[in-house]
């Protein structure tokens, strides 16, 4: 298992120095006179939370449950990209920002980071914890980017079912989220195939490594033989990722659809996970859609998720959600969190600016 995990080294060290070394940049302490900045522990979960100071008045805050991206396997609610989006969060909406310190592969695999993702937030959602932080119940939202995208899509769609919770977020807000592995071969997938940061093979290696799977599989993941025609697991869920009706035209740009007739029933099998909603959101049913909060959906133009995000829009819009799907065609995977130099880039306010312009219009 790990000769297959050194197959990445490359792109997880890159991925490591743009994720960690900015600790040598954070000279400030963390917390500051207008964020208050403390580690918890929320059901057995460690969080970081992040509290403005107060403003004058008494009213309650905004709250916003943050869970953080790395493909299940990096960065950290600790680290100074995560801190610094964080703090401007909490800062921007006068809210409370919770960011969940949710468990890494290899110490833990699906279903792990999805148990701590909903733990720590239906901890936070009682009544009491919630008057602890002096936060407006009716006001909660549930947030995160690229693989955190995924946890808080899956946490949100959890919660909705749960018919004994009191309290409910108001809003979600996913970042180019990651939300499904039954089709490699989407036109983002297509189109963005060898894009650095997340180029397609590596996203295959992150779904292996998150449902600790044989990593010799992933050629036939990435021809989609994990759902072939002849695989009578998948068949019930084609039609909920059917890109060719889910898509719009400007997306499609001429790919054609890659299924194959004879594939490898075995691969299911072996990992049901990649056919789990709490793995995969987009392949949740019309019933459990229709009962999702007011949703955000960020999509870059050059990712290989992007069409996961407009997907799940299209999907939740067609169940009656209001949802906003706000595409950068200039971005590229990740671009938000990259605010610190020596990677302060355009794109990166760019996302940012938007993502909370909506938060603080709707939350």
């Amino acid at each position: 298992h790990l000769i297959h995990y050194l197959r990445l080294s490359h792109h997880l060290i890159v991925l490591n120095y743009l994720i960690f070394t900015f600790d040598l940049y954070q000279l400030e302490s963390i917390s500051s006179e207008d964020i208050k900045v403390t580690d918890a522990v929320f059901d057995g979960v460690e969080v970081r939370v992040f509290e403005p100071t107060a403003r004058g008045d008494e009213s309650l805050k905004r709250g916003v449950v943050y869970i953080h991206g790395g493909g299940w396997a990096l960065a950290s609610a600790r680290t100074s990209l995560y801190i610094n989006l964080c703090r401007i969060m909490a800062d921007s909406l006068n809210a409370v920002v919770v960011s969940i310190e949710y468990r890494l592969i290899p110490k833990a695999c699906f279903p792990e980071q999805y148990h701590d993702a909903l733990r720590a937030t239906k901890h936070f959602l009682q009544p009491d914890v919630l008057a602890e932080y002096s936060v407006d119940p009716s006001r909660i939202a549930i947030s995160g980017d690229s693989a955190g995208g995924n946890l808080a899509a899956a946490v949100c769609q959890q919660l909705s079912k749960e018919e004994d919770l009191t309290i409910r977020p108001k809003l979600q807000a996913l970042i180019y989220p990651v939300l499904q592995a039954f089709d490699f071969n989407t036109p983002s997938y297509q189109q963005n195939r060898n894009m650095p940061v997340l180029p397609r093979h590596v996203m295959i290696n992150y779904w292996l490594y998150y449902f600790n799977g044989n990593h010799d599989l992933a050629h036939a993941l990435l021809i989609n033989n994990h759902t072939a025609l002849d695989v009578g697991q998948a068949l019930s869920f084609r039609g909920r990722l059917n890109w060719t009706s889910l898509l719009p035209p400007s997306f499609k740009k001429g790919y054609k659809p890659v299924v194959q007739t004879t594939g490898t029933a075995e691969i299911i099998q072996k990992m049901p996970a990649l056919l789990d909603v709490r793995a995969v959101p987009l392949l949740a049913d019309n019933e459990t859609l229709q009962l999702q909060p007011k949703t955000y959906v960020l999509t870059c133009e050059n990712d290989v998720l992007r069409d996961d995000g407009a997907m799940y829009a299209k999907r939740l819009e067609n169940a009656g959600v209001d949802v906003t799907l706000d595409h950068f065609h200039n971005c590229f995977h990740g671009c938000m969190i990259f605010t610190l130099w020596p990677t302060d880039f355009s794109a990166a306010f760019q996302t940012r600016s938007s993502y909370i312009k909506w938060l603080d219009e709707n939350l």
